[in-house]
């Protein structure tokens, strides 16, 4: 049978990666896929670098456009990324009645409603399972190996970046800035980080996987996004005390009041495996339940842990080529005319706990007023963690006498979001609390 014809679009590192693979691997490839794959054109705008990468067999152009228009193309592989060009030229291919091949999260995220709208208006496949935690093939275990389940709650460490960074404020103490300027040292972290350490690119991952799992349209807008720039090591250290580990989590949870879909650092007990997962390394913890709390581990980024899921939905869409559209997975593993209109959750009304570290003068009756403001707003402590005192002259009064100052800890119990906030806000206001107040959501991921 005549090898299945592949469109390229954007031949970087992950474009490289899987033409590389492809090629390495193609007899294995085809044993599974039935047929050969075979990536036979390339849109680049450096066609030299292009055809050089790829060799003389394969068309290069600089042109997406005219890959699109090729009517010998089966499926396209858009590897451009971002939101503008790449919305286009998907929406292009699907309407040339094309199959869609993405690792761009931030695309669907944003616009995957009316792409798969579209994909399925015109009956051709959108598959992207590597627009979420590389390598590890989350989106097929949810759509399929995990589909007799009701999912309860998914939480995972989906950005590389910012746990290489965590990891390293605990391994060496180190200060934000000085982990983050080691990450883009060493190519974990770009020259301009914001989508990584702000939340925004584990924000898209996290939309995504929620859509999959309860049915709902994809709805990044909705998503309650925190990134890690303000943590400091001395949250490390006492979250380390305190049997815990602080990672960035993705979170989504089905709830009586809705969904739940927030990114955030959080405390997790250092005995989960998840608070374990160190460097640059990825982890999912999807709870069904039928079969309880699984674990996916492995690479998050890199050519070819990325390419080996691009060719993984090369291979599925091969498979079902010729299949009824009707009798192929839906691209949000439910049924479109079955979606749910379950809203997503104003972060004011989620229910967590959390670690409070406040900065305050060590004086008496301190602790008492701040625990009464706590009960006050019906939210119960869990432990309390109080530092010796130490002196230091204030900036905001250079020299008057040394101030005795100390940290205290609370860990609370579950409370609403919105109390906390109030809570907050009142002790904030206290003369004897120092410094800004160091809020982290405590997950225990039970």
């Amino acid at each position: 049978m005549k090898p299945i014809q592949v469109g390229l679009l954007g031949i970087g590192v992950v474009g490289s990666g899987t033409f590389n693979v492809l090629l390495r691997n193609q007899e294995e490839i085809k044993r599974r896929a039935g047929r050969g794959i075979r990536i036979s054109m390339v849109a680049d705008l450096n066609v030299a670098r292009a055809q050089e990468l790829v060799g003389p067999d394969v068309t290069v152009v600089n042109d997406a456009r005219a890959v699109i228009a090729n009517p010998d193309i089966d499926i396209v592989i858009e590897l451009i990324g971002g939101y503008g060009v790449a919305k286009t030229l998907v929406l292009e291919a699907i309407a040339a009645g094309k199959h869609v091949v993405t690792a761009n999260k931030a695309l669907l995220a944003v616009h995957g409603t009316e792409i798969f709208a579209a994909a399925s208006a015109k009956g051709v496949m959108v598959a992207f399972e590597a627009a979420v935690a590389g390598g590890i093939p989350i989106i097929k275990a949810l759509r399929e190996g995990l589909t007799a389940n009701s999912i309860q709650w998914i939480a995972g460490i989906i950005n590389g970046t910012t746990n290489f960074i965590l990891s390293e404020m605990r391994d060496k103490g180190l200060d934000f800035a000085v982990a983050l300027k080691q990450a883009q040292a060493l190519g974990y972290a770009e020259a301009d980080p914001t989508f990584d350490i702000e939340g925004v690119d584990a924000a898209h991952k996290a939309t995504i996987m929620s859509a999959i799992a309860f049915g709902i349209p994809v709805q990044f807008d909705k998503a309650y996004v925190e990134g890690i720039t303000k943590l400091g090591a001395a949250d490390i250290k006492y979250a380390e005390q305190l049997g815990y580990r602080i990672k960035l989590l993705g979170i989504t949870k089905r709830t009586p009041k809705g969904i739940e879909l927030r990114v955030h650092p959080c405390l997790i007990p250092a005995k989960r495996l998840i608070a374990n997962v160190e460097g640059a390394m990825n982890a999912v913890v999807v709870q069904g339940d039928a079969v309880g709390t699984t674990l996916y581990y492995g690479k998050g980024a890199g050519s070819e842990p990325t390419a080996s899921a691009v060719i993984a939905d090369l291979v599925d869409i091969t498979r079902l080529h010729t299949a009824d559209a009707a009798q192929r997975v839906p691209h949000l593993a439910f049924q479109p005319n079955a979606m749910s209109d379950l809203p997503v959750m104003p972060m004011g009304e989620v229910v967590t706990s959390y670690y409070l570290r406040l900065r305050v003068a060590d004086e008496t009756g301190v602790l008492a007023k701040v625990t009464g403001i706590l009960a006050g707003a019906g939210i119960s402590i869990d432990a309390v963690l109080q530092r010796e005192a130490d002196e230091i002259n204030t900036e905001a009064a250079p020299g008057l006498p040394q101030v005795p100052q100390t940290d205290v800890i609370i860990l609370t119990h579950d409370c609403v979001e919105a109390n906390m906030n109030a809570a907050i806000s009142k002790m904030q206001a206290l003369p004897t609390v120092l410094e800004p107040i160091t809020r982290i959501r405590k997950e225990e991921l039970a």
